[in-house]
């Protein structure tokens, strides 16, 4: 089995599709406005990741939670942390903290500008 496709909620798909595409440098699996559905992926990957609108309550319920506790929505990965914090802070992304290190390698939590906590890392060793 692989992982095919996951989600994640947004306040705006199609804020969010420009963030994910034009900022953080995803590209467009699908895309169809009308409907408010925008699935992206990573190039070169398969994997898709819905950006799915947060109208629900519980998915309200859940997105406040995460962020009122600090928790990022989505780790995605970097082969270069600090070059990326640089093109990234250009472009006018919030970072939420500094970055941190552990076992695993290097992190930085940035705000979507939709509602969630996305979290960079790079992994120890890369």
């Amino acid at each position: 089995m692989r992982l095919t496709m996951c989600s994640i909620h947004v306040t705006d798909p199609a804020r969010a599709h420009a963030f994910y595409t034009e900022i953080l440098g995803f590209e467009t699996l699908i895309s169809i406005p009308e409907h408010s559905l925008y699935v992206v992926n990573g190039p070169g990957q398969d994997t898709g990741l819905m950006l799915e609108p947060s109208s629900h309550p519980v998915a309200a319920a859940y997105m406040t939670g995460l962020r009122k506790e600090g928790f990022p929505v989505i780790v995605v990965g970097t082969d270069d942390l600090d070059g990326d914090i640089q093109r990234l802070t250009k472009a006018g992304v919030r970072f939420i903290g500094d970055k941190f290190e552990d076992g695993s390698g290097s992190s930085i939590n940035l705000d979507d500008t939709v509602g969630n906590i996305v979290q960079l890392h790079e992994a120890a060793g890369a």
